[in-house]
């Protein structure tokens, strides 16, 4: 039987890891952590860390409180299933709440869905829920090319300039279906689109609606005090900014162009309807009269106009186009037909 004291014991592995990078100074300055990587092999070394968790395992939650230096403030924001974009700058760190794009396993997606993050001077954590587009093409990048980044907060601006790349192609996809619809629109025999309009305008209101919160986020940290921000973070907000505000005005631009759009669709089904009313109308003016020639003519009274005429069925015919040609006389008269 084995002694119980000569087993080491096992250090379990870090619940709920996607991946983690180690990145440090000299010839492998990218260094992929296998996911079987345990909480001893996290203590501090040069460098910098970057955790990217799944909070569809329970136990996160617990493994970041056994990390000493998260605030509950910072768990809280890394394991919150509010949707609704965040930032706060705390102590030379950042955390909050990113907004980005579902991916399924073979095709990305439009569905939202948050990036939560906390960066520091030596790691950077990411969690979210479902699978991300942003952040797998921030993992590629990092693949490719780890030495770029230097700093955590490198990494930070590439997972927002994703983002940004991301709107750019979405609005690129959103102006292709819009100029589809608005040919169909602009036919000669127009259809109504609306339905094929509803979910582009309800996504790209939800999209400039998230965006423009995490720009005024980002503003607003890039006016907190000096002392509150990560080293470089002044600099990277600063490009963000100006990112975040030129996808914004794209965005703002197909927002709009969808809704005049759809005042478009709606003119023009209103003008056929009110044509298609205007028919309907003048048809019951040329019938109104001689539908009241047969209902006069069909009482069953005593002393009936060519009741007894041998050609009073040819008289009453007479009488039923006369009052067409005078409907018809007095349409015209009056301008209406």
């Amino acid at each position: 039987m084995l002694d119980s004291a000569a087993v080491p014991p096992l250090t379990p592995a870090i619940p709920g890891l996607v991946w983690a990078y180690r990145f440090q100074s000299g010839p492998e300055h990218c260094l992929a952590l296998p996911t079987e990587t345990s909480r001893s092999d996290l203590e501090a070394q040069d460098g910098f860390l970057w955790l990217h968790l799944n909070l569809a395992d329970m136990r996160v939650a617990s493994f970041l409180e056994s990390l000493h230096d998260l605030s509950p403030e910072v768990i809280t924001a890394l394991t919150t299933h509010e949707t609704h974009a965040a930032l706060t700058l705390d102590e030379h760190t950042v955390y909050g709440t990113l907004v980005d794009f579902q991916r399924d396993f073979d095709q990305d997606t439009r569905d939202i869905g948050w990036l939560h993050f906390f960066v520091s001077e030596n790691i950077i954590i990411t969690t979210r829920l479902q699978p991300l587009r942003s952040v797998d093409r921030v993992r590629s990048a990092v693949e490719k090319n780890g030495a770029r980044y230097r700093r955590p907060v490198d990494l930070f601006e590439t997972l927002v300039a994703e983002f940004q790349r991301t709107m750019i192609t979405l609005v690129m996809e959103f102006t292709e279906e819009l100029n589809l619809i608005e040919d169909y629109v602009y036919e000669n025999a127009p259809r109504d689109e609306r339905r094929r309009l509803a979910p582009v305008r309800r996504t790209v209101v939800r999209l400039h609606r998230h965006l423009r919160t995490a720009l005024t986020l980002m503003r607003r940290a890039a006016a907190a005090d000096d002392e509150e921000m990560p080293d470089g973070f002044d600099d990277v907000s600063r490009r963000l900014i100006g990112r975040l505000e030129a996808v914004d005005h794209d965005v703002y631009a197909l927002q709009e162009r969808a809704r005049l759009l759809h005042e478009e669709i709606d003119s023009k089904l209103s003008s056929e309807t009110n044509r298609h009313l205007y028919i309907l109308s003048i048809m019951t003016a040329f019938l109104l009269p001689p539908s009241l020639v047969t209902g006069f003519f069909g009482m069953n009274t005593e002393a009936l106009p060519f009741a007894h005429t041998a050609h009073g069925t040819a008289y009453a015919l007479g009488f039923m186009v006369f009052s067409v040609a005078a409907a018809w006389w007095l349409l015209r008269r009056t301008g209406i037909f």
